[in-house]
């Protein structure tokens, strides 16, 4: 016969063992939602500076990024950052790391130069004593602060929402190819234009929060959702820009751009220029006779050029003859010729590289009716819009 006491005993037994099953399940239960929702990216927000001026708003904790520990605590600061030959200086301080990591209780706390950001800072002292900021924000956050800047908040918002998909695409596979490094994304045109919190507004953020964890896939994976301005009729194929070759990116005929303000440009450099900034990259040339279009692919665009001088030829791609000449002066790598006396006329065509996302050719559907999963498809074809929560991201 079991006593009482034992009988209450199994049931107080019972109910603890209870109670942390479902504390257990719970904890598991968050951690794996965490995973699937929390992605947060790095941000190089400042790649060189010699200081900056830092601000913070509320509490705060400074750390150090290689022991973890906290160094120290406070409320409200507003200070110069600079390096020195053993550390950071900061807030009247010397802290005896290369790497300090700022984090706040108030996720738009934090001011760097003037510009506000949400989420948390990593400050790294480089080798020649300035400065690197890396802005550690989650990934909603992150498209928020860069849709601004690479569509007119003004725009559809079809066209809109499918500039937020692309760009959540593209910082996702940079997440994934940086993952080893210090950070995934720059702040400037390289990666992707971002502003922080400062560049926020209500119909792009709005873009962002209807699609909140829509990406984009091809054979179920993750891959880089190119963009830029205006294609000109016809996006490129990567594989003819980077080591990179899948249908999504090999290039079709666009149709809805040819109203955009970019669809057509000319710019004028004279020939001792060109030549000044070839031999500034290393290229040793003397006075340039001639410049010939060596060859075109498909879009139109230019494979390579012959450059001619007095001391020696040289081939070189368009697509390194653009980045050397300034990618805002020589806009895509569609463009002719015409060298009158010792000017170079360029008349060219679109803007950008030409890859994926056509801006302007989005933004003229989207007038037309069409909707941003159509849009999507159209410029990524046989792509596939999934969850981001599908998706393990390191």
């Amino acid at each position: 016969m079991v006593s009482p006491l034992s009988h209450g005993l199994r049931r107080f037994r019972k109910l603890i063992i209870l109670i942390a099953f479902i504390a257990m399940s719970y904890e598991l239960s968050a951690m794996n939602c965490y995973a699937q929702t929390a992605k947060y990216i790095r941000v190089a927000i400042v790649q060189d500076a010699a200081s900056l001026n830092l601000k913070v708003k509320g509490a705060y904790e400074i750390i150090d990024s290689v022991s973890k520990e906290v160094l120290t605590k406070g409320e409200d600061l507003k200070t110069t950052v600079t390096a020195y030959r053993d550390g950071i200086l900061l807030g009247g301080k010397n802290f005896a790391t290369i790497r300090l990591f700022i984090k706040t209780q108030n996720q738009e706390a934090i001011t760097i130069d003037g510009r506000r950001f949400r989420g948390d800072i990593q400050l790294i002292e480089k080798d020649n004593l300035r400065l690197m900021v890396i802005n550690h924000i989650d990934l909603e956050g992150y498209i928020q602060g860069i849709l601004y800047h690479e569509a007119s908040h003004y725009w559809p918002y079809d066209a809109l929402k499918a500039q937020a998909i692309a760009c959540r695409t593209f910082a996702l596979y940079q997440m994934q190819k940086n993952a080893l490094k210090d950070y995934d994304v720059t702040s400037d045109i390289y990666s992707q234009v971002y502003g922080g919190r400062t560049s926020e507004r209500y119909r792009t953020t709005k873009a962002v929060e209807e699609t909140k964890g829509e990406i984009l896939t091809y054979q179920n994976k993750i891959f880089p959702a190119y963009y830029h301005a205006t294609c000109a009729g016809h996006t490129e194929d990567a594989s003819f820009l980077w080591n990179i070759d899948m249908v999504p990116l090999r290039g079709i005929l666009c149709l809805f751009c040819k109203d955009s303000p970019h669809f057509r440009w000319h710019y004028v450099l004279s020939l001792d220029a060109i030549k000044d900034k070839l031999v500034n990259f290393g290229y040793p040339m003397k006075k340039i006779k001639n410049i010939e279009i060596l060859g075109r692919d498909r879009s139109h665009r230019i494979i390579s050029l012959n450059i001619a001088s007095d001391n020696k030829d040289i081939n070189i791609m368009a697509k390194d003859l653009r980045n050397i000449l300034g990618p805002n002066i020589i806009r895509s790598t569609n463009f002719n010729i015409q060298i009158v006396d010792s000017d170079v006329i360029f008349q060219g065509f679109g803007w950008g590289h030409g890859v994926g996302l056509c801006q302007w050719g989005a933004y003229f559907m989207a007038k037309r009716g069409y909707n941003y999963k159509k849009i999507l498809k159209y410029y990524y074809p046989e792509s596939e819009l999934s969850l981001i929560s599908q998706y393990e991201i390191n």
